[in-house]
Formats: structure tokens, C-alpha cells, sequence
């Protein structure tokens, strides 16, 4: 993902060791029109996939990995049999590797979902709501806002050693006041861990950018979501979900 994402932190994670991968494919079941993964009928699911992947952590001997993927609305466990399986299997080969899956919402399996993953927690669980309410028909059609908190909530209750964590991409056109009642509401749903970046237009087919948010806005607001109780904070015109997602499993701050 991070080269094929051309991310711009891409240099700065690789040398601590750390990367993330997109398992299940590259064809997504949704449509969001900020994401730039393309839509349409997925292939079958590659079994050979999870050794494979865990083969590659292996010989790039990563400290810290981020598990993440297409949404799978055509799969009956929404995927997370195949999350599982992939967790499985680096813990086998990379036993000291630090695993963070960032999760697809799961919609209509939740239950089904979380009681798979349940034999494979990882070290960290991320989902993103992304952006604000007012705006999920606009940028995450087929989604809702909180369906996607209570899956954060839900995989708390089942596993409330493992810390949760969520992102909101800024610039879409929401207001300061609804990002703060979003980062209000992540809290009352058991979120510890939060990512606040930059949204920019994957191409003119894309969402457009409503404004681009000053730095120091981000402080603002990172400033902001410490005093919430946000355990790790990463708010800044660059960050990206797994941005420092090593540092912040280690317990360190991040500006």
C-alpha cells in the first residue's frame, strides 16, 4: 500500500521498520468517491495469501505491520476469517512483529465479524470513520456513522486490553466544531487512538478538496483530543492512518 499509495511518509516508516499491505485484493465492493482503490466484482479470495504475506514481513524484517483491505461486502464474514488467518501467520514466522489491522466496517456482519476475529486479536484495532456525519452520504455512500462506532465499541467490550483507534481525513468541508463533536463521540464509543491528516484528491474524478487545513489548526486540534483522553495523538496536514503507528504502540507521543 504505501508505494502504491505514493505516501508521502513512505521513507520515514520504512526505516523504523514499519509498512502496511492491503490483503483480499484491489477491487473494492464500495464506491467511496475520496478512495482511489477501484470498484467492482472482487476476485475469489487467494488462500495462499496469508503465508505469502508473512513470508514477505519475514524477509523484510518489520518491526510494526498495519493488516488492511478492500471492503468484502460479498463475503459472509465481511473477511475477517481471511484477517485471522493473515494475523496467524506472521505471528508464526515474525513472532516479535507488532500486528494493526485497520478494518472495512464489516456492515450486516458485525457480529459475525468480531466473533471470527475474536481467535486472532491483534495488537491494535483500527477502524476510520473518516470524516463527519453531515458528509458520509457525500464521501462514504453505503456506510453509517454509527454503525462504524459501535463496531469500535463492540471490539472494546470483547478485547478491552487492546487499543482502538480511528482517523478523519480534514478538508472536505466540515467545520472545526463537527470534527471536536466526532473526536467527542470516538471517545464515548471506546476509541484511545486517533489520526487526524490531510484529505487530497486522488484525481479530478475525486471528491474535491474543500480547503486545506493549517497546521497549526491540526495542533488545535490534537491539542484538543489529548484533553479529551485520547491515549496517542498523530494530527497533521501529512499524516496518514498508519502514520508513526509503531511510535504509538510503543507508548510515545506524536505531534
Amino acid at each position: 500500500v504505501c508505494e502504491e499509495a505514493a505516501c508521502p511518509n513512505l521513507g520515514e516508516c520504512f526505516s523504523h521498520g514499519t509498512a502496511t499491505f492491503m490483503i483480499m485484493g484491489d477491487i473494492c465492493t464500495r464506491r467511496c468517491p475520496f478512495c482511489d482503490v477501484a470498484h467492482g466484482k472482487p476476485k475469489p479470495l487467494d488462500s495462499d495469501e496469508p503465508e505469502q504475506l508473512a513470508q514477505t514481513i519475514k524477509a523484510m524484517r518489520l518491526n510494526y505491520v498495519v493488516i488492511t483491505s478492500v471492503d468484502r461486502d460479498d463475503l459472509r464474514d465481511g473477511g475477517a476469517a481471511h484477517f485471522v488467518a493473515c494475523i496467524q501467520a506472521v505471528r508464526r514466522h515474525s513472532p516479535q512483529t507488532q500486528i494493526e489491522v485497520l478494518v472495512p466496517d464489516f456492515r450486516g456482519r458485525m457480529e459475525i465479524a468480531l466473533e471470527v476475529l475474536s481467535a486472532a486479536p491483534p495488537d491494535v484495532f483500527n477502524h476510520n470513520l473518516e470524516t463527519i456525519p453531515r458528509l458520509y452520504k457525500q464521501a462514504r455512500p453505503g456506510a453509517d456513522y454509527r454503525w462504524s462506532l459501535t463496531l469500535i465499541q463492540k471490539f472494546k467490550a470483547f478485547h478491552p486490553q487492546v487499543p482502538t483507534k480511528s482517523g478523519l481525513m480534514l478538508g472536505l468541508g466540515e467545520t472545526n466544531e463537527e470534527i471536536l463533536a466526532v473526536l467527542s463521540d470516538l471517545r464515548t464509543y471506546d476509541c484511545d487512538r486517533l489520526t487526524l491528516g490531510q484529505y487530497l484528491q486522488p484525481s479530478r474524478h475525486h471528491l474535491p478538496v474543500a480547503r486545506f487545513v493549517h497546521p497549526d489548526e491540526f495542533k488545535t486540534l490534537g491539542t484538543a483530543a489529548k484533553q479529551l483522553g485520547f491515549t496517542h495523538i498523530a494530527s497533521g496536514p501529512m499524516v496518514r492512518s498508519s502514520y508513526h503507528a509503531d511510535l504509538q504502540a510503543r507508548g510515545e507521543a506524536i505531534a
